[in-house]
C-alpha cells in the first residue's frame, strides 16, 4: 500500500488541491493522504471549508508556520514508517495524474525491489518537456544557470539535464526532482528521510543521492505526468536568497570541487545511452 504527502503554502484549494486529492483517492493503491498545511498562523486553516468528501484516507495538518519543505514531509514520512506501510509518495499540489497511472507505478514497484524512489516523465502544461531526471550538480551548473545568459550555458545545462539521452526509455540517475517522488519505504529505513537542515531547496537532491548508493533511482516514462512549475525563487528576492543560502549548505555537505562520489555518479549516467530498458 501507499501513503501520500502533499505539504502545502497558502494553496489554490479548487484548482490544484481538490481534484489533485479526489483523483488519488481513486488509486487503488492508496492508503493514506496527508495534506501538511505550512501556511503562517495569520492565516486561516482552509480544509473545513472546502468540501472534502469525508474520508479516513485524508488528514489534515495545519502547522501555522513555514516548516520547510523536507521538515514537513518529514512528519508523514515518520509515519508510514512507523506503521509499515510500504512505499510513500512525495507530491506536490501543482501536479496532474490519472489514478491508473499510480497503480501503474506501485505494480511496477512491487516487481523490482532494487528501486528505491521512482519518477515518471514530466510535462509542461503547454505539453513541452521538463528534463527533471539530471546529474548530481557542480556549484557552476546551479548558481550558473540561476544567473548568467542561457546562452552561455546551454551545452552545460543540457548535459546536466542528461538532454541527450533517449528519455523513452527507463534511466537510473544520481538526481530525481522532489515534485514527485515515490519512495520505498525500506530505502528510507536505511539511509534516513530528508535532511532539515535545508529549507526548501535542495533536499531532493540530496536524498536522492543517498538513495542511490543502495538502490536504483529510476526515471520511468511509461507513466506522464503534468508539472505546473511555479520556480518561486526566480520571482523573488528574498526565496533567491533561501535557495543560495541552501545550496551553500549542500554543498558544503558534500563538497564543493571535490567529491568523488559525483564524479562517479554522473559519469555512469550520462553513459546510459540509450537508456535502461524496462
Amino acid at each position: 500500500m501507499l501513503n501520500i504527502s502533499i505539504v502545502l503554502y497558502h494553496p489554490d484549494w479548487e484548482h490544484n488541491v481538490q481534484p489533485l486529492v479526489r483523483e488519488l483517492q481513486r488509486a487503488k493503491c492508496v492508503h493514506r493522504i496527508a495534506l501538511i498545511d505550512n501556511s503562517e498562523a495569520s492565516s486561516e486553516p482552509q480544509f473545513e471549508s472546502q468540501n472534502f468528501q469525508v474520508s479516513p484516507q485524508v488528514s489534515y495538518l495545519f502547522t501555522g508556520a513555514n516548516l520547510g519543505y523536507g521538515r514537513a514531509h518529514n512528519i508523514a514520512l515518520s509515519e508510514t514508517i512507523s506503521e509499515h506501510t510500504d512505499y510513500h509518495l512525495v507530491l506536490n499540489d501543482d501536479i496532474m495524474l490519472l489514478s491508473e497511472d499510480l497503480d501503474a507505478i506501485h505494480e511496477f514497484m512491487q516487481q523490482h525491489s532494487d528501486v528505491g524512489c521512482l519518477m515518471p516523465r514530466v510535462f509542461f502544461p503547454d505539453g513541452n518537456e521538463q528534463f527533471l531526471a539530471k546529474q548530481l550538480p557542480t556549484p557552476f551548473d546551479l548558481f550558473a544557470r540561476r544567473f548568467l545568459p542561457a546562452a552561455l550555458t546551454r551545452r552545460r545545462n543540457e548535459r546536466f539535464e542528461l538532454q541527450h539521452l533517449n528519455h523513452n526509455r527507463s534511466l537510473n540517475v544520481p538526481y530525481l526532482s522532489g515534485c514527485f517522488m515515490f519512495l520505498r519505504t525500506k530505502a528510507l529505513e536505511e539511509v534516513g528521510l530528508f535532511d532539515e537542515r535545508f529549507f526548501l531547496y535542495p533536499e531532493d537532491i540530496d536524498l536522492t543521492r543517498r538513495i542511490h548508493r543502495r538502490y536504483k533511482t529510476l526515471y520511468w516514462p511509461k507513466v506522464r505526468i503534468v508539472h505546473d512549475h511555479r520556480r518561486a525563487s526566480y520571482h523573488s528576492l528574498r526565496m533567491t536568497l533561501v535557495h543560495m543560502s541552501n545550496l551553500c549548505r549542500y554543498f558544503n555537505k558534500w563538497g564543493w570541487f571535490f567529491d568523488r562520489e559525483r564524479r562517479l555518479y554522473n559519469h555512469q549516467a550520462v553513459s546510459q545511452i540509450p537508456g535502461i530498458d524496462e
